[in-house]
């Protein structure tokens, strides 16, 4: 479990074919120093297990599932990434609930520029936008933002100043592509109203 609240961004230092899989290995000496084998973290809001680690890295594994439903699979050496821990009972929920299960990857459509500020509008599929509201929560690339505007296949959100700075919402551009997780509840309650509402036999 997470709060979509990213601790730092960790850098690829090697992606090498696992199988049906990749395994990534992920520099960032901060993170790697208090990581034990077999804890969870979330990398691009996607929840994965450590394998390995020294004190300046830690190795997971993405099966074929997870590249499926995520960007993992786009993942070079160089590229900068999303972490965080997982919550610890007691902890502050800074941002919102999120389990780090991708529902589907999301692409920018366009970014605008607001003084410091920007409005990025991201497109995704039709039945993931059906689980989003005007001013409820959304996870993209593990990071819990608040929805704008939302429309069939698409959404917006506003990045501050803070986020840019700390994530990596701050640099991608138009045609790049995000993880998205839909808020939890939303998902509950979707899947409930649509089972009251089949006809019975």
């Amino acid at each position: 479990m997470f709060t979509g609240l990213v601790e730092s961004m960790g850098v690829i230092r090697s992606v090498n074919a696992d199988r049906d899989g990749v395994s990534l290995v992920i520099e960032e000496p901060e993170v790697a120093k208090e990581l034990p084998i077999g804890a969870s973290v979330a990398v691009n809001g996607c929840c994965l297990t450590v394998v390995t680690r020294n004190d300046r890295s830690f190795v997971f594994q993405a099966g074929p599932e997870t590249l499926k439903l995520t960007n993992l699979g786009e993942l070079k050496i160089g590229d900068r990434v999303n972490l965080e821990r997982s919550l610890k009972v007691g902890d502050r929920l800074g941002g919102h609930i999120v389990q780090g299960h991708v529902d589907g990857i999301g692409r920018i459509e366009r970014r605008e520029r607001q003084g410091e500020w920007e409005t990025v509008w991201i497109g995704c599929p039709h039945e993931l936008s059906k689980q989003m509201i005007r001013k409820g929560s959304v996870a993209i690339d593990g990071v819990s933002l608040t929805l704008v505007d939302v429309e069939a296949g698409r959404f917006s959100i506003v990045l501050i100043p803070h986020t840019m700075a700390v994530t990596t919402l701050g640099f991608k551009q138009a045609g790049a592509t995000v993880n998205l997780e839909t808020d939890l509840f939303a998902k509950y309650v979707i899947n409930y109203m649509q089972s009251i509402a089949l006809p019975t036999k």
